[in-house]
């Protein structure tokens, strides 16, 4: 049975400032906690003591376009299928950038 999800890893996504983002995979987001900052946006998933745990329900981790992520609510991220080319395809190369 597979889990339920709001949001699937390589989702467009906006965050309600307007910044679009790509949803994250769990494998992904261990590669972007290394490689890059977290960005601490309005919106993001806080807990004092308690740990992310992505469950793409309730968190749900997105890379941004200014090389940062945030493991974010889900109501303070919208899906964005409008979003142009132009910034799909630098999140995916951002995506590609720190699988590699």
């Amino acid at each position: 049975m597979a889990p339920k999800r709001l949001y699937h890893p390589g989702d467009p996504v906006t965050s309600f400032t307007a910044e679009p983002g790509l949803v994250l995979s769990p494998e992904d987001l261990a590669s972007a906690r290394e490689r890059l900052a977290e960005g601490r946006r309005p919106g993001s998933f806080f807990a004092p003591g308690c740990c992310h745990s992505p469950d793409f329900v309730t968190q749900v981790p997105v890379l941004f376009r200014d090389r940062t992520w945030d493991v974010m609510r889900t109501m303070s991220i919208r899906r964005a299928p409008d979003l142009s080319e132009e910034v799909r395809e630098e999140l995916r190369s951002l995506l590609e950038e720190i699988r590699a």
